[in-house]
């Protein structure tokens, strides 16, 4: 297990990956503008953008906190296990239960009423997270068609009612304990 503060060369070769991935070229109208196109051909604000490239992915507080939960209560579990469809944030292998806590923009959370609020960017955005919210649908299939039990979270769901959480997870577990 790895000290925490200390990132690992996986780790620093992923951020460079991310840094690599995210560079933008400046427009050539104005060399003074505050805005930039990105790889995906759209303007955006610089702050916009070193506000999006702090967004976690993986290890986020919340998915730190809800599996230590477990870990506290004797469960043990893998981390984004590349070898399942979708890497699920928390994998209990023994009892063949998966976990995603999945963020509610990237997601799609309410997606029929936050849909029309997108203002920047729409098509690139709505484009982005419908195809989230498929990839996720067809994850759960794969997952589910191996013989997993797949269950996901909002992280505003964790948050708000995270004893209901802790709780599902615990019933599954112990439902595939008694197997």
């Amino acid at each position: 297990m790895m000290a925490s503060g200390t990132k690992s060369s996986k780790t620093n070769k992923i951020h460079e990956q991310l840094i690599h991935s995210t560079e933008t070229i400046q427009t050539q109208n104005d060399s003074n503008s505050d805005h930039t196109i990105t790889k995906h051909g759209f303007t955006t604000s610089e702050t916009r953008s070193n506000i999006m490239k702090k967004i976690k992915g993986r290890d986020t507080v919340i998915e730190k906190s809800f599996r230590l939960i477990f870990w506290h209560k004797g469960f043990r579990y893998r981390i984004n296990d590349r070898k399942l469809p979708g890497k699920p944030d928390i994998v209990f292998p023994q009892y063949r239960v998966v976990v995603f806590i999945d963020g509610e923009f990237w997601h799609g959370y309410n997606w029929a009423n936050k849909k029309n609020k997108i203002k920047s960017n729409r098509d690139y955005w709505i484009k982005k997270i419908e195809g989230n919210m498929k990839r996720d649908r067809d994850i759960n299939n794969k997952l589910i068609q191996a013989g997993w039990i797949v269950l996901r979270f909002w992280e505003n769901e964790i948050k708000s009612d995270l004893d209901r959480c802790v709780s599902m997870v615990l019933k599954h577990l112990n439902k595939s304990l008694s197997k």
